[in-house]
């Protein structure tokens, strides 16, 4: 392995559960990898300042999103990118506009579906409450209510008793409101004068809010030796975690080849189609202003994304023990087999065989084994920001992850070792 690219090991993993537990919301995501980042030597950018072309890491927060990359001395303004990109959203519920509702004696939040959740994995779960809150002065506040709050009740076998035959029938508008205590008179407000008594706010102070509901039960090693990790959101943090560890690790290694970035966006579950989300200006914006804040012309800018690379990290699927007929018959990841090249030649994933070469090299150089993962031709297959990336910026993507069980369930399942074994290939690949 090259000396440039730093060793992640288990600890790696242990490190992960913490910052899955610090991140309820895509914006306490950004928020915990930025502190991440300053305590790595890299400083806040305002995309109403005017940039500067020194050296060293900065990074640019936006909502959900956060888009950090290093400059090493002397780089030229027509220095490739070696990006790492992945997504801070998950599915889940969150919050309505007027959110306070209830009925026969119970009170009630108004939630609307995020994403495309495992509904059932919401249901008889302790959840809590997390997201942004707007002051009247435009500015905001991150909320954090990490406790038992909230619970999406089951209806009883006794009053369904044809579910063995039918299957579990769930109507995202009737049953998915979760209760958080009882009273017969809803209040409007309530919820927000709740959190803002909360956050040590004073009362009416929340004009605006982007609140999602999260499991409060603890990341866990799980098995008789401890080989797997039960946790939330993996789908995608656990991409986010890998992207920022290895930016920061490679931003201390002294002489690079490329310029290292990191480019993890918002609203992936639901297209991608935002200011925050991967369809929309704010890579793009990011990349061009740093050639240019080095002196560079649109020339050098051309000649930059010319030599650019993105590896798009996103969860795909391990092969399950109870449905393997789902997965195609030649292609079984597996948990703790190593990181998955992700491959669809329809372009759901950006991956080619050129792309293929350039993570092969990585995992080789970084000692890491590695898979690969097509879908059965029967099933549709899922899409990542890697085609976006590759189309919207014309720049090299290879589509990559972590396989794990039980994708956009509230709680999902992948191997211990395989956090490491990314962030090694990702350090490896961001080193050159």
């Amino acid at each position: 392995m090259s000396s440039s690219a730093p060793r992640f090991d288990r600890g790696h993993t242990d490190d992960l559960m913490s910052f899955l537990t610090a991140a309820p919301s895509p914006y306490h995501a950004v928020a915990t990898a930025a502190e991440r980042l300053e305590k790595a030597g890299f400083r806040q950018m305002l995309e109403t300042d005017a940039w500067d072309g020194t050296s060293g890491g900065k990074y640019v927060l936006r909502g959900g999103a956060i888009i950090a990359w290093y400059v090493p001395e002397g780089a030229a303004a027509h220095t490739p990118f070696r990006i790492v990109g992945a997504h801070t959203d998950s599915p889940n519920l969150r919050v309505k506009p007027q959110p306070d509702m209830g009925a026969h004696g119970w009170r009630q939040i108004a939630v609307e579906i995020y994403g495309g959740p495992l509904l059932n994995s919401w249901l008889d779960r302790d959840l809590g409450l997390a997201g942004r809150l707007t002051l009247r002065d435009g500015t905001t506040r991150l909320v954090n209510i990490d406790r038992p709050l909230l619970r999406v009740p089951q209806l009883a076998i006794h009053m369904d008793r044809g579910i063995y035959e039918k299957g579990l029938q769930l109507d995202k508008q009737k049953h998915m409101q979760p209760i958080w205590g009882l009273g017969d008179v809803v209040h409007e407000g309530d919820l927000i004068s709740f959190l803002e008594e909360e956050t040590g706010l004073p009362a009416g102070e929340v004009s605006g809010w982007d609140l999602m509901t999260h499991s409060v039960e603890a990341p866990a090693y799980l098995g008789r030796d401890r080989e797997l990790l039960a946790g939330p959101r993996m789908d995608n943090l656990l991409s986010v975690h890998s992207c920022t560890a290895a930016l920061a690790a490679v931003s201390a290694s002294g002489d690079l080849p490329y310029i290292p970035v990191l480019a993890a966006f918002d609203h992936e579950e639901n297209g991608s189609q935002a200011d925050t989300g991967a369809d929309g200006p704010l890579l793009g914006s990011v990349l061009e202003r740093s050639v240019f804040a080095r002196g560079g012309s649109y020339e050098d800018k051309a000649r930059a994304f010319a030599g650019t690379v993105c590896l798009s990290s996103d969860t795909g699927h391990a092969v399950h023990p109870n449905y393997g007929e789902r997965h195609d018959p030649t292609h079984h990841p597996r948990a703790n087999g190593g990181p998955i090249l992700k491959v669809n030649v329809n372009q759901r994933y950006a991956t080619d065989g050129s792309g293929r070469a350039v993570f092969a090299a990585a995992c080789e150089k970084a000692g890491v084994p590695w898979q690969t993962f097509v879908s059965n031709n029967a099933m549709p297959c899922g899409t990542t920001i890697g085609p976006i990336t590759a189309a919207r910026h014309g720049i090299q993507t290879v589509d990559i992850g972590v396989a794990i069980l039980s994708m956009h369930s509230a709680r999902e399942l992948c191997g211990a070792d395989d956090p490491y074994l990314l962030a090694n290939a990702l350090s490896t690949f961001l080193a050159g």
